[in-house]
């Protein structure tokens, strides 16, 4: 089981970019999915968050520029990031909730993480 994120990448300020993240593996349902950014020397930060019932929440700093979607059917989260600012500068992680099969009784609940991926804005 794996998150694998793509997308990102160098951009001016007031640009747009999108990142993709898709879970694969022995998956038997996928709760809550997110995105986290962390900056050189911050601690990682909680970008904007999407429910298994399609709630979303975004930080202040985001809120009106990026949108968080998701599909369940393939098991995707997409951030599409616009107006960025030079601020927004960092790696980004995805990050899910994933209930997993298992050969133990009951299925588990996992948190997990997709490999960073940088988004540098100029100004």
């Amino acid at each position: 089981v794996q998150l694998q994120a793509s997308g990102g990448g160098s951009v001016q300020a007031g640009g747009s970019l999108g990142l993709s993240c898709t879970a694969s593996g022995s998956i038997f349902s996928v709760g809550a999915m997110a995105w986290y950014r962390q900056a050189p020397g911050r601690e990682r930060e909680l970008v904007a968050r999407a429910a298994a019932d399609g709630f979303t929440d975004y930080a202040d700093s985001v809120r009106g520029r990026f949108a968080i979607s998701r599909d369940n059917a393939k098991k995707m989260s997409y951030l599409q990031m616009n107006a960025l600012q030079p601020e927004d500068t960092a790696v980004y992680y995805c990050n899910a909730k994933l209930t997993v099969y298992s050969t133990g009784v009951g299925y588990p609940r996992i948190n997990y993480w997709g490999q960073g991926t940088q988004v540098t804005v100029s100004s």
